[in-house]
């Protein structure tokens, strides 16, 4: 098919630009120096384009083989047909309803907003906004088109005009989408072809910032396009659902990060004070100030202990457990031997407390996860069996991959990508439903290289309500593209064994930076006549306390490789500030410090180079 591919690029830092430009050389790049917004990238590529129709193309999706040329047969048939959108399905092949939607009216937005959209979704009156009511595998008229994927007749933007400007992101479809049926034209929804929309990256559907980005949106859409009675009664209702919405992101966030922790305290709190009781029949009573201020004390030492052993993070094992709350013991001993003879009571009760918080935990997880959800399992990552299907090449270069990764294996089987089985292969693609069933496959990766993405996306539309996970291994690169979880839809991860990105070191390395930072703060005035630029000092240590920055980050100046690494905050040394790294490749450098991490590590970096940390 005969096409220009446009890629505009908003100021990225990940080095996708220079990969575009070695792997599809014939892609026609606009390099942004900063982030214009959606609307005005997309306006910048198709000011630039000279075909009969234009594609509006997210970068998180995938498209099957035909689709362009199933799309474009439609629209060539359909003269009246000014827009089109496609059959959307998220990372777990579950069908995304903003593929088709209805024009946010005052009335249709309440219904949305207050969830009666949610609660009669097939209704006519309450569904307008999703069209629920149109079958979902059957092409229709619609008003609103997706962003996502939206394809028009260069004509019809000719005469409508682009997007809108003011629309930084979100909303801007919807504007454009009206504008097309205000000139006369017809928005379509085809439902003969799917694509995959990993959707969410940009900004979390659950944070505060998009709740107040997206519906901003809808009050521009609605100062603009609605009469002045009907925009102010939709700028009411916006405003208010703002304020609900944001109000109930933050409660819920909070809620789920805390509810256990504070459930924990409290049930720890209850147990001592109850412990104490036993030690009264027995004759000891404690004073009223141990239990209001030593009792909280100690379960908020074990607690902090069990916190940095992995309590917390799902799924735990048994063995953290122990080791979090013993350690905790530990700590509570070394103080209480450091305290005067008449605040010391008793050593038996705070064993008696560290067997009781290890059974109340212990016991909690265990009906947590026979009750709740097998995340609380104390039998730690739960070994997965893995489905590869591809070819021989492929498959043992994805295989690598994974037992190079710090997933727990428990098998790895072999798909054959079409008819012809081999001896080492338990099946054919055309038997993946069996063999899922069969041998309990807890995730199917497909290599692109050898399965197309009409057979992906038409495997994840079967197999869309078992608990199966899917990844896309692309070829020459180790990542995995896909669904990290039921609960996280649409987020893109790569399976490696670096050890900067798992959670523990996550936590770790941010402790290490605010309780050095605080140190150094402390102990300034006995070396600030050390550096010359205090005032640097000053703020390289504060933005490490308060998170923009970080101790240790990666060197700068990538070399050309451009090697791919987990996420880290700027640094102000580096690891080739380490004498022990002097001389090696930067890039390897990179490479083994996110893959050998350790606080050490960091320690060592600041001690031998501790008269650097004000550098700009």
């Amino acid at each position: 098919m005969n096409g220009e591919v446009f890629v505009v690029d908003n100021n990225s830092v990940d080095n996708s630009v220079e990969m575009i430009r070695r792997k599809f050389p014939k892609t026609l790049i606009i390099e942004n120096k900063v982030n214009v917004g959606f609307s005005k990238a997309n306006n910048q590529g198709i000011e630039a384009s000279n075909g009969k129709y234009v594609l509006l193309l997210n970068p998180d999706t995938v498209i099957e083989e035909d689709t362009l040329s199933k799309v474009i047969s439609f629209m060539d048939s359909t003269p009246d047909a000014g827009g089109l959108g496609v059959h959307m399905v998220d990372g777990s092949g579950a069908f995304l309803p903003e593929s088709k939607r209805g024009l946010p009216t005052p009335s249709v937005a309440f219904y949305k907003i207050f969830g009666l959209s949610n609660l009669f979704p097939k209704s006519k009156k309450f569904g307008k906004y999703h069209l629920g009511y149109l079958p979902e595998f059957e092409t229709n008229e619609v008003e609103i088109l997706s962003g996502a994927f939206m394809l028009m007749r260069k004509e019809t933007l000719d005469k409508v005009g682009l997007l809108d400007e003011t629309f930084f992101m979100y909303g801007e479809d919807i504007d454009l989408s009206y504008r097309i049926l205000l000139g006369g034209y017809k928005n379509y929804y085809f439902a003969n072809t799917n694509i995959i929309h990993y959707k969410g990256e940009s900004t979390k559907k659950s944070s505060v910032n998009y709740v107040f980005v997206f519906y901003r949106a809808m009050v521009i859409f609605a100062q603009k396009h609605f009469s002045k009675n009907n925009a102010k009664l939709f700028s009411i209702l916006i405003n208010v659902a703002i304020y609900l919405r944001a109000s109930l992101a933050i409660m819920v966030r909070f809620l789920k990060k805390s509810f256990l922790p504070v459930f924990d305290f409290a049930s720890i709190s209850l147990i001592l004070y109850l412990l104490s009781l036993l030690w009264k029949n027995k004759g000891i009573i404690f004073p009223i100030d141990l239990i209001k201020f030593a009792f909280p004390a100690y379960t908020l030492t074990w607690l902090t202990s069990l916190v940095y052993a992995g309590l917390y993070d799902y799924p735990t094992k048994i063995a953290n457990i122990f080791k979090g709350t013993l350690f905790g013991t530990l700590i509570i001993l070394v103080i209480y031997g450091l305290l005067p003879k008449e605040f010391q009571f008793s050593r038996l009760f705070i064993v008696a407390g560290t067997l009781t918080t290890i059974s109340f935990i212990v016991s909690t997880r265990f009906l947590f996860s026979k009750l709740i959800s097998k995340k609380f399992s104390l039998n730690g990552e739960k070994p997965k069996s893995f489905a590869l299907v591809g070819s021989s090449n492929e498959t043992s270069r994805v295989a690598k991959i994974l037992n190079q990764s710090d997933q727990v294996i428990q098998k790895i089987v072999l798909v054959s990508p079409n008819t012809d089985k081999k001896e080492n292969e338990i099946g054919i693609i055309d038997q993946l439903d069996q063999i899922q069933l069969i041998h309990k496959i807890d995730e199917i990766i497909f290599c692109a290289k050898d399965v197309s993405s009409q057979q992906i996306i038409s495997w994840m539309n079967k197999l869309a309500n078992s608990k199966v996970l899917f990844k896309i291994a692309q070829p020459d690169t180790s990542f995995l593209i896909g669904s990290n979880s039921s609960d996280a839809n649409g987020e893109y991860y790569t399976i490696d064994n670096q050890k900067i990105s798992q959670r523990d070191a996550v936590r770790n390395k941010r402790t290490f930076d605010i309780l050095m930072a605080l140190f150094l703060i402390l102990f300034s005035p006995f070396i600030l006549f050390k550096f010359k630029n205090k005032k640097r000092l000053f703020k390289n240590l504060f933005a490490c306390f308060i998170g923009t920055k970080t101790f240790v980050g990666y060197s700068k100046e990538i070399n050309e490789e451009k090697v791919q690494l987990p996420n880290l905050k700027t640094g102000i040394l580096f690891p080739t500030d380490n004498k022990k790294n002097q001389g090696n490749p930067l890039t390897k450098t990179n490479l083994l410090y996110a893959k050998n991490y350790s606080i050490r590590t960091d320690l060592e970096i600041i001690v031998s180079n501790w008269k650097r940390l004000d550098r700009n």
